[in-house]
């Protein structure tokens, strides 16, 4: 166990209290949004520290190439599905990211013993934005953010959807294509 290990576990074990905070009190409660937001962005902030702290330390491990990903979807995913569940969120974008997100951790599991497709520019573009926007649905804030809260997950829509089809692009070049054979 190191430091950005501890940080994946502890993003784990933050999922389940920070839904506990989302739903309680029906849901809507702002003193318990605001909760649930706070836990949200430390659990956030720990998956922008955990493999950068790995990097820079050489403290890269198996453990962490699996956890990290699995960790990052629970947090964003547990969010999603959680503001649908309580009407605050259109299924069908929950679905649409849903869907990406588990399609490239899949990827990303198939090429594993070929090589790490490590995160692009656009992916670390599409965390913040899909962080951002899913922290401004999480907030209980005035109904005049709205036009931000649409459009921050509008473009976090538009950042997946693109970035998934980048990852399949990618993972394509560990499979080379078979050769014609003679004749």
């Amino acid at each position: 166990m190191n430091l950005p290990n501890a940080l994946t576990v502890s993003r784990l074990i933050l999922v389940p209290v920070f839904l506990l905070a989302l739903f309680a009190e029906g849901g809507h409660n702002t003193t318990w949004r605001w909760i649930a937001s706070g836990i949200f962005a430390v659990a956030a902030i720990t998956d922008r520290y955990d493999g950068h702290i790995a990097r820079k330390r050489g403290q890269v491990t198996d453990f962490g190439k699996i956890a990290d990903p699995i960790a990052d979807k629970a947090l964003t995913g547990s969010a999603l599905i959680g503001l649908s569940m309580l009407g605050d969120l259109a299924w069908w974008v929950t679905i649409v990211i849903l869907i990406r997100e588990i399609g490239v951790t899949m990827l990303r599991f198939a090429v594993i013993r070929n090589g790490v497709i490590s995160a692009s520019p656009g992916g670390k573009a599409k965390t913040f934005v899909q962080i951002i926007a899913i922290a401004l649905y999480l907030m209980p804030l005035p109904d005049g953010i709205d036009v931000v809260r649409i459009a921050a997950m509008g473009l976090a829509v538009i950042l997946t959807v693109g970035t998934g089809i980048d990852y399949v692009v990618r993972a394509a070049a560990f499979y080379p294509r078979a050769k014609p054979g003679p004749g």
